[in-house]
């Protein structure tokens, strides 16, 4: 199957590719208000870099974005790995890139994650004092073995550090009920496995199971990390069902970092995922050959709904929108675009007056800045 997978890439696997390459550079330059020296991209299943079918997977994709910024091309090295295809990783990427291409190096390897003594001194290792080689790391193990939550948390852990998790819910769902993964699986959920094989008895629905699944893996990192960490999931449906395939879930220490993701999600997002229900942004390969739902604009629903939560938790104040986005964001799903429009919608109905002190004429009511004066009423809005 492993082989057969990058005959073709899949419209999911060109949107899990994307949303990574788009969000890295962008990272690096969040990480980079700060001088580096160096700013890592790790990749431990990292694959051939192709597909037969000519389409780039990540590690490609992600360097031709690095390569076109002359900031990134020398402050970036790639460490590669993969115990199948580094060779023709390596091959690949050295045809597409010239020499000097990047000032640093990219390293290929082929260690067996999960086995490598190196892979596991990397990751356990704790930076005492600044984190010299603040590193994105995407771990996409096709299934779970391999994922030790307590280490990928130990690296999270170091400055600046971040990671991308691609998380096969399908085949977790299936070895939580199944003894003969159990050392996988407490690797997996230390602390909370017994809870979920307890609660999923009462989890009647399949989504339920996996939200469960899902709710317990975030909160895992939490307890291991024992400090403030944001997480934000995107789900993939089935190409052929309505079914969940699978998750990528990212994790960072800094708000900024949230901030991001969220606004590179709701960009990818195709059904414009209800986020009051769960919380993840999603992908359905099927909605490319026309909305399933075409009558309806579930997206929507968000604005209404961030709407309904401003006003009521902001009545009687006034603040600016950056100050209301800053304090308010961090504790929800909602992306910079849902604030936009939520305050636009808002101020539209009365229930909010915004002024600008920039002296600018601007074409929208509302923009998310130090600029943009926000006095709420005392009004609600009413279904």
């Amino acid at each position: 199957m492993e082989n057969k997978f990058f005959e073709t890439q899949s419209p999911s696997s060109r949107t899990k590719a994307q949303i990574v390459a788009k969000y890295f550079p962008q990272y690096c330059k969040i990480i980079l208000k700060q001088p580096q020296k160096e700013i890592r991209y790790l990749d431990l299943f990292a694959g051939p870099g192709k597909y037969e079918d000519g389409h780039l997977s990540t590690p490609l994709l992600l360097a031709d974005y690095c390569a076109k910024d002359a900031t990134l091309s020398e402050k970036v090295r790639f460490l590669f790995n993969d115990k199948n295809y580094s060779k023709e990783l390596e091959k690949n990427f050295e045809e597409r890139y010239d020499v000097g291409a990047f000032k640093l190096k990219a390293r290929f390897g082929s260690e067996i994650v999960g086995e490598s003594a190196a892979i596991k001194t990397y990751l356990n290792k704790i930076s005492h004092g600044r984190n010299q080689t603040p590193t994105l790391l995407f771990f996409d193990p096709w299934g779970y073995k391999g994922i030790d939550t307590l280490m990928l948390s130990k690296f999270l852990t170091n400055w600046g550090n971040e990671l991308f998790l691609f998380v096969n819910v399908k085949r977790i769902h299936a070895a939580t009920e199944n003894e003969k993964f159990d050392l996988l699986m407490n690797e997996l959920f230390p602390t909370t496995i017994d809870k979920i094989r307890t609660d999923r008895k009462y989890k009647a629905k399949v989504h339920e199971r996996i939200k469960l699944i899902m709710d317990s893996l975030t909160e895992e990192f939490r307890i291991a990390i024992n400090r403030k960490l944001y997480s934000c999931a995107f789900r993939f449906q089935e190409e052929d069902s309505n079914a969940t395939s699978h998750f990528i879930v990212h994790f960072t220490k800094h708000d900024r970092g949230f901030e991001l993701i969220k606004e590179i999600y709701q960009s990818y997002d195709n059904i414009g995922a209800i986020l009051e229900n769960d919380n993840v942004y999603t992908f359905d390969a099927k909605q490319l050959n026309g909305p399933i739902n075409s009558m309806f604009d579930f997206g929507e629903l968000n604005i209404i709904n961030l709407s309904k939560q401003l006003a009521k938790t902001y009545k009687g104040r006034r603040l600016t929108a950056r100050k209301l986005f800053d304090e308010h964001h961090v504790n929800t799903s909602y992306a910079h675009t849902h604030y936009a429009k939520a305050l636009r919608h808002l101020q539209k109905c009365g229930i909010v007056k915004s002024t600008f002190n920039d002296s600018v004429n601007h074409k929208v009511a509302v923009l998310i800045n130090d600029n943009c004066n926000l006095e709420f009423t005392n009004g609600e809005i009413i279904d």
